[in-house]
């Protein structure tokens, strides 16, 4: 579904990603792991049109995107959840879920849109005129989340949906994952969090120094020695 091919990635004359190729099947969790620093978020904006590769290719359902605006990303279906949640703090709920829906005009959708978020976090339809500057950190990441669903993406890809949040918490955003793979959504999950990728994912690529320096089954990674052998 996603392929990404040799991708070199610079801020000005720091360069940060080095010659980076994956590949993300349709249907399927892959996660991107490694420590901080190591060039994951990078990875994310390049692929969401954020950041211009200087060399290499990216192609989404056998589309060169690579130098697309994010709009156009967004409206082909690649949508990208921020680990900075980015949320409009002085918005409600409700009014921040409408503008993750702003590039469609089917408002008789958008609304069936909004009760289906409103389904998959039930308390983000209770605090749905609350500001969402108000809401805790996981509350947060629900709403971030639903926001990113609101563009209806066929590859959904999340930045640290477990970070700075406790145990319960992370339990219930792997479990809505679950759910929207369940629900035809594809998934590139960028984590630090293995357990959280081992219960999740098939396929898993480690990011070190701006290079992959592991490409296979999640299940390899069960060996603890294996995964800090990559990440130290």
């Amino acid at each position: 579904m996603l392929t990404v091919n040799g991708i070199n990635v610079s801020y000005g004359s720091v360069q940060v990603l080095y010659d980076v190729s994956l590949d993300v099947a349709e249907g399927k969790i892959t996660t991107l792991l490694g420590g901080n620093g190591v060039g994951k978020t990078t990875t994310l904006k390049t692929l969401s049109g954020i950041l211009k590769p200087k060399t290499g290719t990216v192609e989404f359902q056998g589309m060169r995107i690579e130098g697309l605006p994010s709009s156009k990303i967004v409206r082909l279906g690649l949508s990208l959840v921020p680990q900075e949640r980015e949320l409009f703090t002085q918005m409600t709920v409700h009014e921040n879920m409408e503008l993750g829906a702003c590039i469609r005009q089917d408002q008789g959708a958008i609304r069936e849109d909004i009760e289906r978020m409103y389904n998959y976090f039930p308390i983000l339809k209770e605090y749905a005129q609350k500001m969402a500057g108000f809401l805790s950190g996981g509350e947060q990441q629900m709403l971030t989340i639903a926001r990113g669903l609101m563009a209806r993406p066929k590859l959904l890809m999340l930045d640290e949906p477990s970070a700075g949040l406790a145990p319960i918490i992370i339990g219930k955003i792997a479990n809505i994952i679950r759910r929207l793979l369940e629900d035809g959504i594809t998934i590139l999950l960028v984590e630090q969090n293995i357990r959280m990728a081992l219960k999740l994912s098939e396929h898993s690529y480690i990011l070190r120094g701006g290079q992959i320096v592991f490409n296979g089954l999640t299940r390899d990674l069960k060996d603890g020695d294996v995964f800090r052998r990559y990440i130290d």
